[in-house]
């Protein structure tokens, strides 16, 4: 699919990361003023929930951006979804009749102007471990090579339930956590500040219809509604302790970031791929029907405190073993309710060379073989006043689909946890 025109000008670079192609949704707002759901269009953000209040889009029998919000309008499924999206192409298209033009110009807002804000309310949240590549390195390291991945990885996607509480917007702080450590040459835990913390390089898929009985993988694919960026900051020393025999816990709980905006899965279709080819034939209600990966170019920046990023890997989303829909079915097998809102992290996205692994653990193998950045400074895991920032973007026939980036700067532990 070539780029799609649009009278707003900014929307036609080729290096423009909000082409009339993505059309991605966000919750914006604006000095201080209240919080509106917008659509990303060039460098402006068009407001629709003024254009809503006007009466020039109603998606809904009742007003479902008069809240901050997707949500309302995610209930509304995938036919809505479609007809929304054809409307707002033919208001910002070139060629578009005046009328539409002025109603559109009189609610677009400068996206310098704009603070972003979550774009939905997160129901659930929970993590898969998907990443072949990850899971590898991650099993070499604390066993062999041998015996790297468990032995059910192959079989089904692995995962834990989160907190949606965790779960912030691009652009928020993240301070470091306090909990329990135990080196293997202590005797007794510690209740120290994390100092091997972490993140992980994941894509977030959002559900946009509930189901409270088993779906198939081409049901789950139609039940998602978009994806962003997500950061899955890690304390790897909370985690070593505590992980054995129920999983990560506290090591999770401290943040999980996400981009701005929401790529709909009709923005990505045109960049669908195959998952890899498996060593065991997937169970019936797992296998693959179809392209449900996408190819999406990921890279991660490092920059401490009043320094220059350096970009410390790059990877794609077609990495990954497990898509979001086989993730998404495979949680509702036991009747698993999934709710509008819900939020399946797709564990961290790792390449198959050093260069391109989606984690600090991995960069620096376990703290062992520290890397440099362009600033001179040396990296193990994440330092205080360190500012990490996750990129997105499939390129397509002269145009580009972004998610914007997620960013999140380390603040220092507290001083005392429990003062008051």
């Amino acid at each position: 699919m070539p780029l799609l025109k649009s009278w707003i000008d900014s929307a036609n670079s080729a290096t423009s990361p909000f082409p009339l192609n993505n059309l991605p949704y966000g919750v914006f707002s604006v000095a201080g003023g209240e919080s509106h759901c917008g659509v990303a269009i060039g460098d402006m953000i068009l407001d629709v929930t003024k254009l809503e209040e006007d009466g020039v889009l109603s998606p809904g029998d009742s007003p479902v951006f008069d809240v901050p919000y997707w949500n309302d309008f995610m209930e509304l499924g995938p036919q809505v979804w479609a007809d929304f999206r054809a409307q707002l192409t033919a208001l910002l298209a070139e060629g578009a009749d005046a009328q539409a033009r002025a109603a559109v110009q009189a609610a677009l807002v400068p996206m310098a102007d704009a603070m972003m804000e979550m774009p939905f309310a997160v129901s659930e949240y929970t993590d898969f471990y998907a990443g072949r590549n990850h899971a590898y390195n991650v099993g070499c390291m604390f066993r062999d090579p041998e015996n790297a991945l468990p032995p059910n990885w192959l079989h089904i996607p692995i995962g834990y339930n989160g907190r949606a509480s965790s779960v912030i917007v691009s652009g928020t702080d993240v301070r470091r956590p306090w909990g329990q450590l135990k080196s293997p040459d202590q005797p007794r835990p510690a209740f120290l500040p994390s100092r091997r913390f972490d993140i992980e390089l994941e894509i977030g898929a959002i559900v946009g219809q509930s189901s409270d009985w088993p779906v198939t993988v081409d049901e789950a694919n139609q039940m998602i509604f978009g994806y962003v960026l997500l950061n899955d900051w890690s304390a790897r020393d909370i985690q070593a302790w505590e992980y054995q025999p129920l999983g990560p816990f506290q090591a999770k709980a401290t943040a999980t970031s996400i981009s701005p905006w929401i790529v709909t899965r009709a923005a990505l279709e045109p960049f669908a791929c195959d998952t890899p080819e498996r060593e065991f034939e997937l169970l019936p209600h797992l296998r693959d029907t179809g392209p449900m990966l996408y190819d999406i170019d990921l890279s991660v920046s490092l920059a401490p405190a009043g320094k220059p990023a350096s970009t410390i890997t790059r990877t794609n989303y077609r990495e990954m073993y497990y898509s979001a829909a086989q993730q998404l079915a495979h949680h509702t097998t036991s009747g698993c309710a999934m709710n509008v809102g819900d939020l399946l992290g797709s564990g961290t996205i790792s390449g198959p060379t050093k260069d391109s692994r989606g984690s600090l653990l991995e960069l620096s193998w376990g703290g062992k073989e520290p890397f440099t950045l362009a600033s001179g400074e040396t990296r193990s895991f994440v330092e205080d006043g360190d500012t990490l920032t996750l990129h997105g973007t499939c390129h397509g026939d002269g145009y580009s689909i972004g998610f914007g980036d997620c960013t999140g700067q380390v603040i220092p532990a507290l001083k005392d946890p429990y003062a008051r």
